[in-house]
């Protein structure tokens, strides 16, 4: 095994001796292992696995003398409290994903230079499965402008069939801010599921049925279902339906509606977007 073969599987604490600037001094966090609900895979939905976190800093060095105050160091806590807020956002699919919200937040202290992150999957097999990476605040995929408040707009069915549905779209446009569109389910009547979990996933794919049909209706309606998309569409000031599945089913920050509660949906998002309002359109 050659070194940069053994670099590449040693710990980051390693890596980042290897690769450190300018003697910068290094804070680690090593074998931090909580229980996540985590994975792309439907066995992984529903239960917890253990993860295991271990995260390198390199830190710019203070123009002054630390003087043993804790304010001008880069904490411990920066690094823990970066990974229980990514893991609070929103149920993950990809190790890749958590790792770069932990390093992105992490090197979000201008005190933080570099950031090694090493997050790994323990229950998978008599194994470990994991994902690395090196991130500086200049590959940060950090987001400066803000976010519009849109205007959450409850459409009908009848709204959705209207001959007219053009032209309202069309006002809806020209308004004075942008538009993310929610919907209720496809009429008429539903799967029924012995198990409540699995009920909820048909209640929520009639509603994302309904916002593939809108979406054949008109091409400015571009069905979106993470926050990601949502947050960039407002950016260009472009119309969006919502599939709600995927964010509901993910939420980790309190109480969810229920999937038939259509209008209280649409509150949720508008909450979480800092929507200005929300406005139901019911007949054509």
């Amino acid at each position: 095994m050659n070194d940069e073969t053994r670099r590449a599987f040693a710990h980051p604490e390693i890596r980042a001796a290897h690769l450190a600037e300018d003697g910068r001094d290094r804070i680690s966090l090593r074998d931090y292992t909580l229980d996540v609900e985590i994975g792309a895979f439907q066995v992984e939905r529903g239960t917890r696995q253990r993860v295991r976190f271990n995260v390198v800093v390199e830190v710019r060095m203070a123009a002054e003398t630390l003087g043993d105050d804790v304010d001008r160091v880069l904490s411990y806590d920066t690094i823990t409290e970066a990974i229980h807020a990514s893991l609070a956002e929103e149920r993950l699919n990809l190790l890749e994903t958590l790792a770069e919200r932990v390093a992105d937040r992490i090197l979000s202290d201008p005190k933080a230079a570099r950031a090694f992150v090493r997050i790994e999957k323990l229950d998978r097999g008599p194994f470990a499965l994991g994902v690395e990476i090196v991130r500086t605040p200049e590959d940060a995929d950090r987001v400066t402008d803000p976010v519009p408040q849109p205007r959450i707009v409850l459409l009908s069915d009848a709204m959705i069939g209207a001959k007219a549905l053009a032209e309202h779209l069309d006002k809806l446009e020209q308004g004075d801010a942008p538009v993310v569109l929610c919907v209720g389910p496809t009429p008429g009547p539903r799967p029924q599921a012995d198990h409540p979990a699995a009920q909820r996933r048909i209640d929520l794919l009639a509603i994302e049925q309904n916002a593939w049909i809108l979406a054949g209706r008109d091409p400015r309606c571009v069905v979106v279902d993470s926050r990601t998309e949502i947050d960039w569409a407002l950016r260009q000031g472009h119309m969006t339906v919502w599939a709600p599945g995927k964010m509901l089913l993910d939420a980790t920050d309190g109480p969810v509606p229920e999937a038939t509660d259509t209008r209280g949906i649409a509150e949720w998002l508008a909450a979480r977007l800092d929507a200005l309002d929300v406005v139901a359109l019911e007949t054509p």
